[in-house]
């Protein structure tokens, strides 16, 4: 597995739990511990990709109106809270890099966001974040990134 694609897996795993704890349990648990443990467990000892998991979950996580404003106009017809937790959390994965990380080609951002929902989602899920990136990514394409 390639090192970012397993660095997008572990922040999928690290940001779903935060979420879950966050939006049903009423608690906030801190996503660096829940990372670290995600990375002990399924990263090999010569992981390259930390920093950029690590990256891509604290800016998600500290960033979530910004990012959640584009699934809510892009999305409309699903409210954020009836979006499964993985698909939610694969499109937030996916918007911040297609919008805040211009080190990530926006295809590339696409593309992996889609092949995790079809491994990580449900039947659909691939085709929904596909459409919401897509529709993103046609609006957004010449426009200067905001700041986070």
């Amino acid at each position: 597995m390639a090192q970012r694609h397993l660095s997008r897996t572990i922040a999928l795993q690290t940001l779903t739990e935060w979420d879950f704890n966050k939006s049903i349990l009423k608690s906030d648990l801190d996503t660096e511990k829940i990372a670290q443990r995600y990375l002990t467990e399924y990263a090999p000892q010569n992981f390259e990709g930390e920093t950029f998991t690590k990256t891509l979950i604290k800016n998600i996580s500290e960033n979530l109106e910004k990012i959640d404003a584009y699934i809510k106009k892009y999305a409309p017809q699903w409210p954020i809270s009836q979006i499964t937790l993985i698909d939610r959390n694969i499109l937030r994965i996916g918007i911040f890099e297609l919008i805040f990380f211009k080190e990530t080609p926006p295809k590339v951002a696409i593309n992996e966001a889609i092949e995790i929902a079809k491994t990580f989602g449900g039947e659909t899920s691939s085709k929904f974040v596909n459409g919401v990136l897509g529709a993103i990514y046609e609006d957004v394409k010449n426009i200067k990134p905001p700041q986070i």
